[in-house]
């Protein structure tokens, strides 16, 4: 069984126990998530929408931060330069339960 749900404004295809990374969900490792579900594939039959009755639980496993982003801005010929870097935070799941 496949589902597409969102997290934190952006999609995702899972199936159960597939461990993703997803944009940072307020949360500590072991607590339970219900996922909004979009679309249901069971067994070649789809479910569009909402009020399909299916419910996707995910846990937290961890709160992990990203590879670093620089971003570098200069003016040429002016001496003019700056560095700024920062590290995106995600939420690593587990999804438990697609039923």
């Amino acid at each position: 069984m496949i589902a597409i749900v969102k997290v934190a404004g952006q999609q995702f295809k899972v199936e159960k126990d597939q461990t993703l990374y997803v944009p940072h969900v307020e949360g500590n490792a072991g607590d339970k998530l219900n996922l909004e579900v979009l679309l249901v594939d069971a067994n070649g039959k789809l479910s569009i929408g909402t009020n399909h009755g299916v419910a996707v639980q995910a846990e937290i496993l961890d709160q992990v931060k990203g590879d670093t982003v620089i971003a570098y801005k200069q003016k040429r010929r002016k001496g003019f330069h700056k560095k700024k870097g920062h590290r995106t935070t995600y939420t690593k799941i587990k999804v438990v339960s697609i039923a």
